[in-house]
C-alpha cells in the first residue's frame, strides 16, 4: 500500500485486481468511452481485465508506465485507478491519467489520490515534472489539477482524438518538484 486517507487506500495495481477493474470499467463505460478508449476495450470482460492488469504488473516492474488502485479500505470495492504514464527518464518526467466511478465522484477521492501519487512520483521514482493534460470541459479533471496545485503551461492542439470525433484541443498542467518540495 502506498498511502491510506479517509477509508480509501491507494495501491500499486496486483493479480488479483482484474475483477475488481473489470466491474470498475463495465459499470463506468459511458464516462470512459471518451477518454478512455483503449483502457475500457481492454477491460470489457474478466479474460480482457484478467491479461491487461498483467501487462500492467509487468510494466510497472519495468517502470514503463505505473498503475494505482484506489479503493474502499473496509469493502475492498475499487473506486478509481490513477496512472503515471508517458514517461520520460531523460527529461524526468511523467503524465498522471485518473478515472473514478459514479459512486465516488465529487469526494476530492481522486485529488487525494493524485496528491500522494505527486510525492511518490517526486520522492520514489525521482521524476521532477507531472503532467495533466484534460480538456477544458472536463471540469472535474481540472479541477484535480488545480486542487493538486498544478500550474496550466498551454493549450495543446488536436493534442487528443475520442473515437468517432475530431480532434480536441486539450489543456496542459504541469507540477514541478521544485514547487511541491518548497510548498510541503
Amino acid at each position: 500500500m502506498i498511502a491510506q486517507f479517509d477509508g480509501f487506500e491507494v495501491s500499486k495495481i496486483h493479480s488479483g485486481d482484474a475483477w475488481k477493474i473489470c466491474d470498475l470499467v463495465v459499470s463506468n463505460s459511458e464516462r470512459l468511452k471518451r477518454y478512455f478508449p483503449s483502457t475500457l476495450a481492454q477491460n470489457l470482460n474478466p479474460t480482457l481485465s484478467q491479461l491487461y492488469v498483467e501487462k500492467k504488473v509487468k510494466e510497472f516492474e519495468h517502470k514503463q508506465e505505473f498503475i494505482f488502485t484506489l479503493k474502499n479500505s473496509g469493502s475492498r470495492e475499487l473506486v478509481g485507478i490513477v496512472g503515471i504514464k508517458e514517461l520520460d527518464w531523460e527529461k524526468k518526467q511523467g503524465e498522471f491519467a485518473y478515472c473514478i466511478g459514479y459512486a465516488n465522484e465529487g469526494q476530492g477521492l481522486t485529488s487525494k489520490a493524485v496528491k500522494v501519487l505527486l510525492n511518490y512520483a517526486f520522492t520514489t521514482l525521482g521524476l521532477e515534472t507531472m503532467q495533466i493534460i484534460s480538456h477544458k470541459d472536463n471540469l472535474a479533471s481540472v479541477k484535480v489539477a488545480e486542487k493538486c496545485e498544478f500550474n496550466w503551461v498551454r493549450t495543446l492542439e488536436n493534442e487528443f482524438t475520442p473515437v468517432g470525433e475530431q480532434p480536441l484541443d486539450m489543456e496542459l498542467y504541469e507540477a514541478y518538484i521544485g514547487h511541491f518540495v518548497k510548498n510541503k
